[in-house]
């Protein structure tokens, strides 16, 4: 069976998107029935989890700095990885469903399931809602104060594929939404909040704001001809100087969380790392060049990574 929706030829199920990268295991190993919905989900991109799950990692490993009595919970990093997987992907699946028409008419983007038509608007809502169940008996394992803010997060979710309508900063919408794992980690720990996960949590939102920035950049033509708006439009030529200042801000609030929570000069040393990664992504940014700034864009996976390592250097002294 084939068929050619938007210039993007179908097989039986088998169509790829764009912007995933060649060879991935969807396209190469899912099966024929769960490629269309995978995709969906970004399975085939993986990036997108990875970085909704880093700052649940960064804020247990800040409550481990600042409890190392209690103890780094092993338990919640795997659970809130499978929540990350999970909920990325029903993130990903209503936004298409949103953004569909819009999407259609985007280069990287025509190739997603829906506006090629591997699968039905219907479709796509029955594995939303399938998703979010999944998601829901994750987030029972925790506390009710996690609970309740996990139930708290579905509201930005729902939220941020409108904002490119309305505003400039759909990006900061994003950092709102993909920075709340600083404050789930943290609340799983303690049964509260507190400063350590609130300073951390607006550094992961600046941090946001920067490499979706990157991000959009990439789609800078097709957003200006069709009316979509982003902080890569809206910051221009200054763009690259601007991240590079979002970038600043990030590691001086990263730094100031873990100051809060008890970090010492093993943490200073250790940050030295995604610092120096953030700062090549903001020097040699070059959206004109090819896949120069997805490049930049994924490498904040070893950002997360880094950072990481960088908050249990203490605990693991």
């Amino acid at each position: 069976m084939q068929s050619e929706c938007n210039g993007v030829t179908i097989e039986g199920g088998r169509g790829t998107v764009a912007d995933a990268q060649r060879g991935n295991w969807v396209d190469a190993h899912a099966p024929r029935w769960l490629r269309p919905y995978a995709r969906l989900a970004r399975w085939d991109r993986p990036i997108g989890f990875w970085l909704l799950f880093w700052p649940c990692a960064f804020s247990l490993a800040l409550a481990a700095m600042a409890a190392p009595e209690r103890g780094f919970n092993f338990v919640y990093l795997v659970l809130m990885f499978i929540g990350a997987v999970v909920m990325r992907g029903a993130g990903c699946t209503f936004n298409d469903i949103v953004d569909r028409k819009i999407d259609a008419l985007v280069e990287r983007t025509r190739s997603r399931p829906l506006p090629s038509g591997q699968v039905t608007t219907k479709q796509a809502v029955g594995f939303l809602i399938a998703q979010g169940l999944v998601g829901l008996v994750v987030l029972l394992q925790f506390n009710w104060p996690t609970i309740a803010l996990g139930a708290a997060s579905l509201l930005l979710v729902a939220i941020y594929p409108f904002m490119k309508r309305v505003t400039w900063w759909p990006q900061l919408f994003l950092g709102l939404a993909f920075s709340w794992g600083a404050l789930v980690g943290w609340a799983a720990v303690f049964g509260t909040l507190g400063w350590p996960a609130l300073v951390l949590y607006v550094g992961c939102i600046v941090w946001t704001i920067g490499y979706d920035t990157i991000y959009a950049l990439q789609d800078i033509e097709d957003d200006a001809m069709i009316g979509v708006k982003s902080t890569a439009r809206l910051f221009g030529n200054r763009a690259r100087l601007l991240i590079g200042v979002f970038y600043a801000v990030t590691v001086l609030l990263w730094i100031a969380a873990a100051w809060l929570a008890g970090g010492g000069v093993l943490f200073l040393l250790g940050v030295m790392v995604p610092t120096a990664v953030l700062l090549w992504q903001a020097a040699t940014l070059d959206a004109a060049l090819p896949g120069n700034a997805l490049r930049r864009f994924k490498a904040n996976h070893w950002v997360g990574v880094a950072l990481t390592l960088a908050l249990v250097l203490k605990f693991w002294r």
